[in-house]
């Protein structure tokens, strides 16, 4: 008999169950929390009505922990608005000034973000340590390809990950010699190979740190989801990874769905429905594209975690539809309705969305 179950021993435990929890607002991150999703506002901060508009669309979408940029001291009135107002987490984003972190934290962050490499000397980035602790909030510590320290990255004797590793692992030993542990770690770069290789060698040094995983400058919405989705799918089915955002050059309304269709799609969360249709072929009598298309429209006003199978011929139809919470098998201009592995009744292909979705509306939506 082939045994299927994964880890060496029974009750191996994934590495983001080892990880240290920490609390971004009232999510928790690591020690087994449910992986959370995250985004980042495109607004200006100096605009708080703007910026909680976004807070609060990105919220419907199922984004849980946002954050925002303090690019300079203008910022922050605008970012305390946001903070006493927001209907989710807001961690500040913090660059080159330790000064905006310290004030940040004082204004309602639920959490800092900075990276040591160019937020100037240790005695600056031990302010910023300090204040987070008065404060009670964590720090993520991040490192990107684009910003590593000077020295390390003027080093010819290591790889990028090796560079990103060295440095991550550098800056945590000083969080907590100084004893700060409420820590979250990422070291992103645009690269897919690298973000694995860094992250399952920052997962094994360091197994106590929770990691938020993305894959930064990956590109406009095909290519940036295509490379967040090759990286973070490997790790994340290898239990490394407690808190992601999937970087994208495009609105983040578009981030936040990517990134639940990907937790989904590996059977680690699920919020909203499942489509699974066939490429259609030579076989299929019926406009199958036409119609999974209108079926992947509708859905997105169905919020229940369920999954839907819009199948063209005979081959694997009426067994997928009938392994989905509810399908359609389609032959020759029509299709059966099925719904918990039973038939219920044939309709024209005319009326193969509608009767799909009477059923749906009747049956999950009450």
């Amino acid at each position: 008999m082939i045994d299927l179950r994964q880890g060496s021993q029974e009750g191996t435990r994934l590495p983001r169950e080892l990880t240290h929890q920490v609390h971004v607002g009232s999510v928790a991150v690591g020690g087994g929390a449910p992986v959370s999703v995250q985004s980042m506002c495109t607004t200006k901060t100096t605009d708080p009505a703007a910026t909680l508009a976004q807070i609060h669309e990105l919220a419907d979408l199922g984004c849980e922990i946002v954050r925002v940029a303090i690019p300079h001291a203008d910022a922050l009135d605008g970012f305390g608005a946001v903070c006493a107002d927001s209907t989710l987490p807001v961690v500040a984003d913090i660059h080159f000034d330790h000064r905006l972190a310290i004030e940040a934290a004082r204004r309602g962050a639920s959490a800092l973000r900075i990276n040591p490499g160019n937020i100037g000397s240790f005695d600056k980035v031990d302010a910023v340590i300090d204040a987070a602790g008065e404060a009670g909030i964590p720090i993520r510590i991040g490192v990107n390809a684009g910003s590593l320290d000077c020295a390390i990255d003027a080093r010819e004797d290591l790889t990028q990950p090796e560079k990103l590793v060295q440095s991550a692992v550098s800056f945590v030993r000083h969080f907590e010699e100084r004893g700060f542990t409420d820590i979250v770690l990422s070291a992103k770069v645009h690269d897919v190979p690298a973000t694995i290789l860094t992250n399952r060698e920052l997962s094994r040094l360091l197994p106590h740190v929770p990691l938020h995983l993305g894959v930064t400058e990956a590109g406009t919405l095909r290519q940036g989801t295509v490379k967040n989705v090759s990286a973070l799918s490997v790790l994340l089915s290898e239990g490394i990874g407690d808190t992601m955002r999937l970087s994208l050059t495009a609105p983040p309304s578009e981030e936040v769905p990517v990134a639940w269709e990907l937790l989904q799609v590996l059977g680690m969360r699920r919020r909203s429905p499942e489509l699974v249709s066939c490429p259609t072929c030579g076989r299929c009598e019926v406009n199958l594209i036409e119609i999974a298309g209108e079926v992947e429209r509708r859905l997105a006003s169905v919020h229940a975690p369920i999954s839907v199978a819009v199948m063209g011929c005979v081959v694997n139809g009426p067994g997928e539809a009938r392994g989905a919470d509810i399908g359609v098998a389609c032959g020759k201009g029509s299709g059966l309705i099925i719904a918990g592995g039973k038939t219920l009744r044939r309709v024209p292909e005319d009326k193969i969305v509608d009767e799909l979705f009477k059923e749906i509306s009747e049956r999950f939506e009450r």
